[in-house]
């Protein structure tokens, strides 16, 4: 596991980085928090100061990669460094795509990102929620996810976010038991017709795999239960976060209509391993 050390010098790292070029960066603490090894983690040290940071993020077959340099020592090629030493660790393990993470209006990762073997995939807005008042439905239950409820779970990722089942499997195996992870299924007259998940750090909640079943769509079911996971986790203390790809108008007017308010974009870019 990262040590406390380390986890203080990424956050101290970040922090420069973001003041200094008014962005936010998207490193995943809940994962970075529960690390099994290092061996996904990529550090350039100058004395005991940490300069630059690579993360790889495992998404079943794909992994994600996000990391930054410090302002002063962008021009010594750092990240380059840091991403052959990177390449090699997704070289084997097999993955097949490789998904870089940029802030949108990050002018240092863009000028990296035209120089890799790589093209831009698709965006996603980060979104916050903004106080408001909310109604509470009586006709959803969010109920804690058992174990009988795991083939519905793994369905409504592959439908919603297009995992193939695989890696729809291996991702809840990871984000399964972590702490902080809180997984809900969402109930309308006793019968279970959707899921999301909240994973709650120091004060923040965010809300991931927000999903509802294709036929029970467009009847304001989702927007219910995503009212309801709103009241509770901002009556709890907590500021509600998340994050919903750009294109996807229906999430963004549903996340829109809640109270959500775009804080950043998020641009991907795509690499296959080998050509697959």
């Amino acid at each position: 596991m990262l040590t406390k050390e380390q986890l203080a010098a990424i956050k101290m790292l970040q922090k420069e980085c973001e003041q200094a070029d008014d962005i936010q960066l998207k490193l995943n603490w809940d994962m970075l928090r529960q690390r099994d090894d290092q061996c996904m983690d990529f550090f350039q040290w100058e004395g005991e100061e940490l300069v630059a940071y690579l993360a790889l993020y495992e998404f079943g077959s794909s992994v994600e990669v996000c990391g930054m340099v410090k302002p002063s020592e962008r021009r010594n090629h750092h990240f380059s460094k840091l991403w052959q030493e990177a390449l090699k660790m997704i070289e084997e393990k097999g993955f097949q795509k490789v998904l870089f993470n940029a802030p949108a209006s990050s002018e240092s990762a863009k000028s990296w990102l035209v120089k890799q073997p790589c093209q831009y995939d698709f965006s996603e807005f980060h979104m916050q929620w903004e106080e408001r008042p909310l109604e509470e439905s009586s006709d959803i239950i969010l109920r804690k996810s058992l174990a009988g409820d795991y083939d519905l779970e793994i369905k409504l990722d592959v439908l919603a976010f297009d995992f193939t089942e695989e890696d729809a499997r291996n991702h809840h195996e990871q984000v399964k038991g972590r702490p902080g992870e809180h997984h809900y299924i969402i109930e309308v007259n006793k019968e279970s017709i959707g899921k999301l998940r909240v994973h709650r750090d120091e004060q923040k909640a965010y809300i991931y795999g927000f999903s509802i079943l294709p036929n029970f769509q467009g009847q304001g079911y989702g927007r219910k239960a995503l009212r309801n996971i709103v009241k509770q986790e901002h009556e709890a203390g907590y500021s509600i976060q998340l994050d919903v790809e750009t294109k996807n108008d229906n999430a963004l007017h549903l996340y829109e209509s809640v109270g959500f308010v775009t804080i950043q974009g998020q641009d991907y870019y795509l690499s296959r391993i080998n050509g697959q």
